[in-house]
């Protein structure tokens, strides 16, 4: 038992540096109302990622990284030039179409690839159950160095989340474009280790229980790194008891707890 539980250390240790960073940026995407950005670039990440493969590098190598990246950016050089107050077409829609596009062309490379369903299995869930200590590492800097650069630039990045005045938009669109740049990075890094669905779920559901139960930006930030710590953990411990995959179980453990707490605050504000 103590040795199967010395494998979920690293992949615990990866967990923590996910939430550190997806919390704060669930909190802009929640505010800007844009709820399924994330899910769509990290597709588009992995559409990216698919291409590296087909192109003959391996998944983890570092020019496959860096035509996800690539990808990314492109994604969200559409996302931030597209969002204004006045849309005859939601924001929304255009990234929903931008998933569902890549998501089908993504199953369209691989249709004729013999390990296509195992690739795309890879990209979804991701294998954050083999981690290594020198990915965990790499992944930590890059998001501490991300994290100071927002920190620094905090009320202009704060401040283009919320306006969609339009007098403004030529200035939004520059905070816009350099949050959905970083945020590029980001899920472009996350779903290589985490995969499309878990990245997501370290996304939105933290930020999501600390909208809804706390009021305060510091608040909310503990709040869902708190949250976000302990589905980790008991995700994790659960996928190790029952032996069942390690991404879908933290994703269901989130989902879990998001409905006790609500479930929890219905009751006690009823009495």
């Amino acid at each position: 038992m103590f040795e199967a539980l010395d494998l979920l250390i690293w992949p615990f240790l990866a967990a923590l540096v996910l939430t550190g960073i997806h919390v704060y940026l669930g909190l802009h995407v929640v505010t800007r109302g844009v709820i399924f950005v994330d899910l769509a670039l990290a597709q588009v990440a992995a559409l990216g990622t698919a291409v590296g493969i087909l192109l003959g590098w391996e998944h983890d190598s570092t020019t496959t990284y860096f035509i996800a990246l690539g990808f990314t950016f492109l994604g969200a050089t559409l996302f931030a030039i597209t969002r204004t107050k006045n849309d005859k077409v939601p924001q929304e829609a255009t990234i929903g179409i931008t998933y569902v596009v890549t998501a089908a062309l993504m199953i369209l490379l691989f249709s004729k690839s013999a390990e296509g369903a195992e690739h795309i299995n890879h990209l979804l869930v991701g294998s954050i159950l083999f981690v290594t200590p020198k990915i965990v590492g790499i992944t930590f800097l890059l998001y501490a160095v991300i994290g100071v650069f927002h920190w620094f630039f905090r009320t202009e990045f704060l401040e283009a989340s919320k306006n969609r005045d339009e007098r403004k938009l030529p200035h939004t669109r520059i905070w816009d474009f350099l949050f959905y740049v970083t945020f590029g990075f980001v899920v472009t890094s996350s779903v290589k280790i985490a995969g499309v669905l878990l990245v997501f779920s370290f996304l939105i559901i933290p930020a999501v229980a600390a909208l809804l139960f706390v009021n305060g930006i510091r608040n909310r930030l503990i709040f869902g790194w708190a949250f976000g710590v302990v589905g980790s953990f008991f995700g994790m411990l659960a996928s190790l008891i029952l032996d069942i995959p390690t991404g879908a179980s933290i994703v269901v453990t989130f989902g879990v707890l998001l409905v006790m707490f609500s479930l929890t605050s219905l009751i006690l504000n009823k009495g």
